[in-house]
């Protein structure tokens, strides 16, 4: 792969850590969930910052295939993303992506989402990886 674009971040510390990107525009603590022994407060945590960069990726890769069939969109995504329990051992992911089109019938944005979901990066990294459900709402 020919790299566009490399993003640089350091963790200190791991989930209960600080965590900040070479440019300085990410800078702030870490703190496990509540659910998971966390600390109640105004903390992030991995599965936010991944939701966060799923949703966002998601939606571009949305606009890039909608606009490669001349149809102007502004989609709505949410990604839920959850840790669990891994069976035999350790912890694994898996997505929920809440996709609203309501610039388009249910047909159409179930196909934007479909294609989509081939060309977005963390579509891809994550494909046969981890359990990634996608609910699509058209208008």
């Amino acid at each position: 792969m020919k790299a566009l674009y490399t993003a640089v971040a350091t963790t200190i510390g791991g989930r209960a850590g600080h965590v900040k990107s070479s440019d300085g525009l990410l800078d702030f603590d870490l703190r496990p969930p509540k659910e998971m022994g966390g600390p109640d407060g105004a903390y992030t945590n991995p599965e936010q910052l991944f939701a966060a960069g799923y949703s966002a990726c998601f939606g571009s890769a949305l606009s890039h295939v909608a606009l490669e069939k001349k149809i102007r969109i502004k989609p709505d995504v949410t990604a839920k993303v959850s840790i669990g329990n891994k069976e035999g051992g350790g912890f694994m992911l898996a997505v929920e992506m809440d996709i609203n089109i309501p610039e388009v019938d249910q047909k159409t944005a179930e196909e934007l989402a479909k294609e989509a979901h081939q060309i977005c990066p963390y579509s891809n990294a994550t494909r046969n990886n981890i359990d990634v459900k996608l609910n699509v709402k058209g208008k």
